[in-house]
């Protein structure tokens, strides 16, 4: 009854309201002392925005969830809006096979390929409307960016701060020429502050991650309420689950980290009240490229923070694994992951528009093996990219497909076990607990992109070539090419794991002590499935038998190279 009473046209809240006093709480721990005031200022947002309630289950996922991670323009066609093609593209090649699709930031920006944002309420108009993305997510359960740390030098909130118009002074960090910042964690290798020219003379503003992505200051309760808006905004428009974009670092506190304070956490769990009360079940998504307890740690206690986290880890521990042959880390590791709720689950990934990540692998890889990855991207063709440390700069993301971070682009191995090996590594992916988010990248096994990279000078654009229609629908429109073959084989591989309720995000997961075979149980006693991953080049004995689900064949005897097996 309390969550409804918030939708009664002219009722106002009282504050014996749980969940009201849960937001006063946060709020007065954010702006002490001023927490009343800015919960009227909530209660008024809220008022704003009808029920956005969606009759879906609890937890809002089930086998049957798989996350496309695609750009808004990744496919351009001629006399059509990128939006409209890649809807179509999702209608014809993966409608019945992936149930959602994560649209990285698709409104206006002025860099990072969209991670700086101009206009947080609006599209992009060379890619198309909010009817365009209103229409993908009748189809598809969308996932939008909340860039949530920063907007571009060329938003209109920025350009007003440059201009000195007093609601907009307290918007963005400014800080005082001489103060000690040499505690606070940077994740690139470039100046914090970033010297800007204003109308009342020079400001130094923070500038986490470059010159044109300045700092939001959450600290001026005003733009936590702007925020919230444009959380609640795009709910209103489809989006069902809510990436949050950098979202450690959203709270300064100088003298700290300003990384992972607890003022970050109490601003997620306010978006997830503010959910919970407008939007339910929309989920949130926490996106802390870091090691892993700093990671898990957004889920709070299980009911009251995030509802998954990425999962960071798992890429540079499933390179390590087919680099050395030997699963008994990833296995180690795996066996004692466990979300803290029935409410929470793990967003698994191996490739994102990002670079793949080895920061989170500090701690579970020994140093000499995560040099090991960074040379082999290296001799892969790939490019690393840095960030600063006291004790100098050291890697933090390799920049290649994920496709090509296996593979030697220029081996002779045959392409039939390239395609084994890749295949087997996204079939981990798969078999672990959780919802798989799935770059379009891996659906279509692409090669690095040297030609972006030339042109662009940008690390990123080696993984981050965006198609022609005609060129994509060429890639695939021949059963001997790379694309298709591997886009069948996934489609296969994900229409298998989705009529399987072992592989619900809930479902038990039991990980084997492994080398050769990564062996993961899953389901319940009753329905289980056994994953056998053969991260080999070589055929290896399994003790078991059993009807293998993906070939629908009996098994006995050995697994082939890189061969996958799901046997009931």
């Amino acid at each position: 009854m309390q969550l409804k009473a918030l939708f009664i046209p002219h009722t106002a809240m009282t504050l014996t309201s749980h969940l009201e006093q849960k937001m006063l709480e946060h709020l007065e721990f954010l702006y002490p002392g001023r927490g009343g005031a800015v919960l009227e200022q909530l209660q008024a947002l809220l008022k704003r925005y009808p029920n956005l309630a969606q009759p879906t289950p609890t937890p809002p996922w089930s086998e049957k969830d798989a996350i496309l991670i695609t750009y808004g323009d990744q496919i351009t066609q001629a006399g059509e809006a990128p939006l409209q093609t890649l809807h179509r593209f999702l209608r014809r090649y993966l409608q019945g096979v992936l149930s959602g699709v994560h649209i990285l930031p698709f409104y206006p920006y002025t860099s990072d390929d969209g991670f700086s944002v101009v206009d947080f309420k609006q599209v992009k108009p060379e890619w198309g409307t909010w009817e365009h993305i209103q229409a993908i997510a009748q189809d598809f359960r969308l996932m939008a960016d909340l860039v949530c740390n920063h907007a571009s030098a060329s938003s209109p909130w920025f350009q007003a701060f440059l201009r000195d118009e007093p609601k907009y002074q307290d918007y963005f960090t400014v800080v005082a020429p001489g103060t000690d910042l040499s505690r606070v964690f940077r994740p690139r290798a470039l100046p914090l502050l970033t010297p800007f020219q204003t109308k009342s003379g020079e400001k130094l503003v923070w500038t986490t991650f470059s010159t044109d992505q300045i700092d939001l200051n959450f600290a001026n309760p005003e733009v936590l309420l702007e925020v919230l808006d444009a959380l609640l905004f795009y709910a209103k428009n489809g989006a069902q689950l809510i990436r949050l974009d950098a979202v450690g670092f959203i709270w300064k506190e100088i003298g700290t980290a300003c990384v992972h304070l607890e003022g970050a956490h109490r601003i997620v769990k306010l978006m997830r009240l503010v959910l919970d009360v407008v939007a339910p079940p929309g989920v949130l998504i926490t996106e802390t490229n870091v090691p892993h307890k700093d990671n898990i740690a957004y889920f709070g206690n299980g009911q009251d923070e995030a509802q998954m986290v990425y999962q960071f880890p798992l890429p540079p521990l499933v390179l390590n694994t087919f680099r050395t042959g030997d699963a008994s880390k990833l296995a180690a590791w795996a066996a004692g992951l466990k979300p803290p709720s029935e409410q929470t689950t793990f967003f698994n990934f191996l490739a994102s528009h990002d670079g793949l990540g080895v920061v989170p692998a500090q701690g579970l890889l020994e140093p000499e093996e995560i040099a090991a990855l960074v040379q082999q991207a290296l001799d892969h063709g790939g490019r690393v990219n840095y960030k600063d440390t006291p004790e100098g700069p050291v890697p933090y993301e390799l920049c290649l497909t994920l496709f090509d971070a296996l593979n030697h682009p220029h081996s002779d191995e045959s392409e039939d076990l390239k395609i084994n090996r890749f295949m087997a590594a996204n079939a981990i992916l798969l078999s672990l607990q959780g919802v798989p988010g799935i770059y379009i990248h891996s659906l279509l096994g692409s090669p690095s992109d040297h030609a972006g990279l030339e042109e662009s000078g940008i690390n990123r654009r080696l993984n981050r070539h965006k198609f022609s229609g005609p060129e994509l629908e060429g890639l695939l429109s021949s059963p001997n090419t790379r694309a298709h073959r591997v886009l069948a084989r996934y489609t296969h591989l994900l229409k298998v794991r989705a009529a399987h309720p072992a592989f619900h995000p809930g479902a038990p997961q039991v990980v084997m002590e492994s080398r050769e075979v990564l062996r993961i149980i899953r389901g319940y006693r009753d329905r289980q499935v056994g994953c056998y991953i053969n991260v080999t080049p070589r055929p290896q004995p399994i003790n078991r038998v059993g009807r293998d689900l993906i070939s629908g064949k009996y098994f006995s005897g050995q697994i082939p190279p890189y061969g996958v097996l799901w046997l009931v």
